[in-house]
């Protein structure tokens, strides 16, 4: 077995180095026709243009060779990452229990397409369960809180018939995380655990649940709420704001907010602080409510799309932070109350007779 690893060890270096091969051999006939040819020892100007021409060739070659097996590395690396973000932060289906959904991300640093940005949406047999949410910062530095709370979504969001047993799990597991980041950057103290593991960091997150028949349950730990586009664009009403995961214990008794509906043809967009946080250069806010006005009866990919453009328009594509969208078109239709059949129709009570 370890006789196998070294081979294929070897030749992966072997074909790395495989561009280099030929500029090499040339710069070794280069050398020796040099310092071994007695014509090339020859004074004069051409035998110098000659000589110069021979030496730029085969150091152009090793550059180009070079750059050739670094671009092949970096398409590697490239395509590991990519597949790595998409198991990460998956694609929505596209429809999902008759609701419509679509989702995006914009991160803030360069060449990543995830963040510190989060969201997910899976069909239950309590309803859809949808979370969004942001870690502090942002970029690849709150990769491994996004991970935590999206693997405890996945499976909490099965198991808990409750919502508020969902949002628990969620606490628990981003706690545990943050004890095992402290103990990690710490290792002095890794006996007893920190009394305040990465103080610094928390989770601002939006939990909903929608429904057959449109209503929605909210849990809203210290996110922007959501729009809903209907006959007009307004804010959703969430509730009053939970505090962000990681920064206070939740309450004993967890109640979400049930007093909003998503009719059938209503949209809703969630979304990160980042989209109504980034500015233009003289300073001014998106304002993310005028662009949704102006956007009636979009289909939610071309409405994530036309968001995402509108927003790198208005910063002039530099973003300060990352901007996560999520999209829910309910697509239910509401079925019309039918008339009793013929057959089903209680009886009359007969007349009565008087003697």
């Amino acid at each position: 077995m370890i006789r196998t690893r070294s081979l294929v060890s070897a030749g992966s270096r072997l074909r790395r180095l495989a561009p280099l091969a030929l500029p090499t051999a040339w710069g070794g006939v280069a050398v020796a026709w040099k310092f071994g040819c007695p014509l090339a020892r020859q004074p004069g100007l051409p035998m110098r243009i000659a000589t110069s021409v021979v030496f730029l060739s085969v150091g152009l070659g090793l550059v180009l060779g070079l750059r050739r097996g670094l671009v092949r590395e970096l398409a590697r690396v490239r395509a590991v990452a990519v597949a790595a973000q998409q198991v990460l932060l998956r694609p929505l289906p596209a429809r999902l229990d008759g609701l419509a959904l679509a989702a995006g991300q914009l991160s803030a640093s360069r060449g990543a397409s995830v963040g510190g940005d989060l969201y997910e949406a899976v069909a239950t047999p309590y309803g859809v369960r949808i979370v969004i949410g942001d870690v502090r910062g942002h970029g690849l530095a709150a990769l491994g809180a996004v991970v935590a709370v999206l693997g405890s979504f996945r499976e909490a969001a099965h198991d808990e018939p409750e919502l508020g047993g969902v949002l628990r799990r969620l606490e628990r597991t981003l706690e545990r995380h943050l004890r095992e980041r402290a103990r990690d950057e710490h290792p002095a103290r890794a006996v007893t655990d920190p009394v305040h593991p990465a103080a610094e960091e928390f989770v601002t997150l939006l939990l909903l649940e929608v429904a057959s028949d449109g209503r929605l349950a909210v849990f809203n730990c210290g996110h922007p709420g959501p729009y809903r586009l209907g006959p007009v664009v307004e804010r959703l009403p969430v509730g009053d704001p939970l505090p962000p995961l990681g920064v206070l214990p939740l309450p004993v008794a967890l109640a979400p907010y049930t007093a909003a509906r998503l009719l059938p043809g209503e949209t809703l967009v969630l979304h990160t602080d980042g989209a109504e946080e980034a500015r233009d250069r003289r300073g001014r806010f998106f304002a993310l409510d005028t662009a949704l006005a102006g956007m009636p009866g979009e289909v939610p990919s071309a409405l994530v799309r036309r968001v995402h453009t509108a927003l790198l328009h208005h910063t002039g594509g530099r973003l300060a932070d990352d901007v996560a969208l999520l999209v829910v078109r309910n697509d239910r239709v509401r079925v019309p109350a039918q008339p009793a059949e013929p057959g089903l129709r209680r009886p009359r009570p007969a007349p009565s007779s008087h003697c």
